[in-house]
């Protein structure tokens, strides 16, 4: 039976600020994808006070929800687990971190659960969406009394879920303007003048903008751990990334008109790969001469192609990038730099990789970099799934 491709992708993304003077945060966001049940699971977890601690207690409670989910698929359930496993503090009698789990499945089917963190926010239509929220008390002896809320909802393209943590609804709490804190509702009203300025705003804009929002209701310094993540169904936004000429040079046409027709944007890796194209689609193929990375050889340019560099050494370097990005790392303007930035701004990205080999790179005095271009794609496939959570389809000719 022939699998029905979604109409939409997942752009998440979860922006945070620390606590100030803290060099780590005490809230975490943990997210996977379950490829082989066409499910990807979201986390956000707050841990009590800050600092180290928190952030020690919200990683044990954000990675025992994504494992409890992933194997016991209901949510509920998993909720009780983790209250019941977490440590109380003897004071307050109140569990040492909160949670939201979103479970939400490749055709929309969301479930979510919450303890104690600010209640989701789903857009739909530029509107807040009520999905009908249930309120469960928990009887167990250890946690008696205790609420979780939970939805269940089929969620459209351009649906929006927003989770945050306490950082956002209380930033503010105690100033003149402020003196209760931004508040959930306020934030929701900012949430909807923004999405209906910027209707298409991808996730990570947007949820660093609420986030930049909370820090300057604290004046800059932000008085509690502060994160805001979403979840943005939208339509795909498609990548075509080559490297590698055919192994067989009778299908170099072939080849150059699987690149022409494809709709979407378009990588180009590795000058032989990058003349086979140009000569058999008579395309305009010039050098470049920018040298923005003392490392590497210059971008190249090509008509149609969106980005046109060096092979291995490149692909290498890539590789190296992509390990080390995270929430601080900023791209600079050299080829791999160039690359990782179409990668992180496309959604779905179908890697051809021709499988014709580079007898230089066999030679054992070159350079270690100089890996064979199938491993090193296998890496750079590997790390969009499993980090970047992007779509990958492989080919290799």
């Amino acid at each position: 039976m022939e699998v029905k491709e979604p109409d939409f992708f997942l752009d998440i993304d979860c922006q945070q600020n620390n606590h100030f003077g803290e060099y780590i945060c005490g809230d975490v966001f943990l997210s996977r994808r379950i490829k082989e049940d066409a499910r990807t699971i979201v986390v956000l977890s707050d841990g009590m006070g800050s600092g180290v601690k928190a952030n020690v207690l919200a990683t044990l409670t954000a990675s025992m929800a994504v494992n409890f989910t992933v194997e016991h698929k209901e949510v509920q359930r998993t909720a009780e687990i983790i209250m019941n496993t977490l440590p109380v503090c003897s004071v307050r009698k109140v569990s040492y971190s909160t949670f939201t789990i979103i479970d939400i499945d490749d055709e929309g089917s969301t479930t979510i659960v919450e303890y104690d963190n600010p209640r989701c926010l789903i857009m739909r239509s530029h509107r807040p969406f009520d999905p009908g929220w249930n309120e469960i008390t928990l009887d167990s002896k250890r946690n008696k009394g205790k609420k979780l809320h939970t939805c269940h909802f089929q969620a459209r393209k351009e649906d929006r879920i927003f989770f945050w943590s306490d950082g956002i609804v209380q930033s503010g709490m105690g100033s003149k303007t402020l003196p209760f804190g931004w508040g959930r509702d306020e934030a929701e009203l900012y949430v909807i003048k923004s999405v209906k300025n910027t209707p298409f705003i991808a996730s990570a804009k947007l949820s660093r903008k609420i986030v930049n929002m909370a820090s300057l209701n604290d004046g800059g310094s932000p008085l509690d751990d502060t994160s805001c993540g979403i979840i943005y169904l939208r339509e795909p936004r498609r990548l075509l990334f080559v490297t590698g000429p055919p192994f067989d040079e009778k299908t170099d046409v072939d080849f150059a008109l699987k690149v022409q027709r494809f709709g979407g944007k378009k990588i180009v890796s590795g000058g032989t790969t990058a003349e086979i194209i140009a000569r058999e689609l008579g395309l305009k193929f010039s050098s470049g001469l920018d040298m923005s990375d003392p490392d590497l050889p210059p971008t190249a340019q090509m008509e149609g192609i969106d980005l046109v560099t060096e092979g291995i050494l490149t692909l290498g370097k890539v590789v190296r990038i992509m390990e080390h990005f995270d929430k601080n790392s900023t791209l600079g303007k050299g080829p791999a730099n160039q690359i990782v930035k179409l990668f992180l701004e496309s959604d779905k990205i179908q890697i051809i990789n021709g499988t014709r080999i580079n007898v230089a790179h066999q030679d054992p005095s070159l350079p270690v970099e100089l890996e064979i271009r199938r491993t090193v794609v296998k890496r750079i496939a590997h790390l969009l799934e499993s980090k970047f959570l992007k779509e990958v389809s492989m080919e290799y000719i």
